[in-house]
């Protein structure tokens, strides 16, 4: 099977020749793997599944003072702790601005520049576009985390009104995405934490779920496939997202759900990609605990279809390198 065909196999829940895979690095492990493989491109010999692209700094994005960064939305991120995304240090709207706000052009031709190249370059494998800060995540950088929480209980105008442009803005982004011979698109949205959602169930349903499934269905209408990326304990709305056609959810960590139990309840109807964990095993396990833990997550849940091992979030820089390369072992000789 080639990459392309061993995903969408295991994506329509029937069980391919091997687990398909997928290993990213946060940049600070990647430089930590390169330098202690000696090797700068060790990234493009892992023979991972999936051709990945990222949208988030596809356009204008700059430097504006030292380790500051300005996206195309005007959202700054402060880079200094965090080089791989950074830290949120201004504020775009509020109730009282939004009306002066420009959102930027979802059809700009050079936001979609790398996609041709990206399909060019790994013929051979499933090819997913990732547009993260999608819609939650894109509302609480532009007005600010702890007062976007606050709007969604205290000013459900701004808040609707907020959620709602930027729909508008995905649905045109949308569009232009799956204009072009990929396979799946993927959206990044936190919703949740250690123990449960961040806005609760209610606000999720009344805000986020509505717009979500427009986004999905429009992806869905093109003849792509759906994958989503929400960190934390949100396990309690699966029924709800294979309702609305999420076809893969990610990043299934093990820290906050029972990857084993999820797979036995909604295994036939929802693929998951990630389960290795990334806060325990990469970073204090030792080697044979992670062989176990990857050969039993390949065995298991790999059973059947509907699983792409990753690791649960990009390597962070605290997975200790035997740790990182015992995985890679056990994904590659299946």
């Amino acid at each position: 099977m080639t990459h392309r065909e061993r995903v969408r196999t295991a994506l329509a829940h029937r069980q391919p020749d091997r687990v398909p895979y997928n290993v990213q690095f946060t940049d600070e492990a990647r430089d930590m793997m390169a330098q202690c493989c000696q090797d700068p491109d060790f990234e493009q010999r892992l023979d991972n599944s999936l051709a990945y692209l990222s949208l988030r700094k596809a356009l204008n994005y700059r430097e504006v003072e030292p380790d500051i960064w300005e996206d195309e939305f005007g959202v700054r991120w402060d880079q200094s702790a965090d080089k791989s995304i950074g830290v949120v240090c201004n504020r775009i709207v509020s109730p009282d601005s939004l009306d002066d706000y420009a959102f930027p052009d979802p059809h700009a031709p050079a936001r979609y520049a790398g996609i041709p190249k990206l399909i060019a370059q790994y013929p051979g494998r499933f090819t997913a576009v990732n547009y993260g800060f999608s819609l939650f995540e894109r509302a609480w950088p532009l007005a600010g985390m702890e007062e976007m929480l606050v709007y969604m209980m205290c000013e459900p105008e701004f808040s609707h009104d907020l959620f709602d442009r930027i729909l508008d803005f995905n649905l045109g982004l949308i569009d232009e995405v799956c204009a072009f011979d990929i396979d799946a698109m993927i959206f990044g949205d936190d919703w949740g934490q250690q123990t449960g959602l961040l806005m609760g169930v209610d606000l999720w349903r009344e805000y986020i779920k509505p717009r979500v499934a427009q986004m999905y269905q429009r992806v869905k209408a093109h003849g792509k496939a759906v994958m989503i990326h929400s960190c934390g304990k949100v396990d309690e709305l699966f029924p709800e997202l294979i309702e609305i056609g999420v076809d893969v959810f990610n990043p299934f960590q093990p820290e906050v759900m029972d990857v084993y139990a999820m797979k036995r309840l909604y295994g036939d109807r929802l693929s998951f990609y990630g389960g290795i964990s990334t806060q325990q095993t990469l970073p204090f396990a030792s080697v044979s605990e992670v062989r176990r833990e990857v050969g039993r997550l390949l065995e298991e849940v790999g059973k059947d279809g509907g699983f792409i091992a990753a690791p649960a979030h990009w390597i962070p820089r605290d997975a200790r390198p035997e740790n990182i390369a015992a995985m890679l072992d056990v994904l590659t000789h299946q």
